[in-house]
């Protein structure tokens, strides 16, 4: 594993097994009502982290982007990963479809890939975690692969896991 520390609450991956890597140690700081929101383009890496996270919960299943069922469960581990992809949705009227609001902030862990375009009708309490590919990195270059992924923490509950993380990456 590559992944390095790069300042507080700054992490860079030189592969999609760094964030994989990433996902897993984040896994066993989690706790039933957390809410994390992966922000970046196509292709970073947010499906990744959601595969790490996963399986350091302990779910065994394949994890892939649920952009055409919106939701996925993944119930098999230490406690349930609600994996959301709104992608697809254009107004904040169609989350009521999603099962969202059934699991924010109450059961399990919610992971929300493209969340941030609906912050206000969702929740004040998350971890915003960014992923994007490094300046310069040309997509046939060696360096294509590379990302920074930083945390973004808003809430008191939010900022204790940033800071958990950190420690357990430091």
């Amino acid at each position: 594993m590559t992944l390095e520390r790069a300042g507080a609450g700054r992490f860079r991956s030189s592969c999609e097994e760094d964030t994989v890597a990433f996902g897993r140690a984040v896994a066993p700081l989690v706790r039933d009502g957390d809410v994390l929101v992966l922000t970046g383009g196509l292709g970073v890496g947010k499906t990744h982290f959601t595969k790490g996270l996963s399986s350091g919960l302990g779910d065994g299943r394949e994890v892939t982007s649920p952009t055409f069922a919106l939701m996925a469960v993944h119930d098999g581990g230490r406690i349930p990963l609600f994996h959301f992809d709104l992608y697809r949705l254009e107004h904040a009227y169609e989350l009521e479809d999603t099962g969202i609001y059934d699991v924010l902030g109450y059961e399990g862990v919610c992971v929300l890939e493209w969340g941030e375009q609906f912050q206000d009708e969702l929740t004040d309490e998350f971890l915003g975690i960014v992923i994007a590919r490094d300046e310069g990195a040309a997509a046939d270059s060696a360096l294509a692969e590379e990302r920074t992924i930083r945390l973004e923490p808003h809430g008191a509950r939010a900022e204790e896991l940033a800071r958990a993380i950190d420690a357990a990456l430091a």
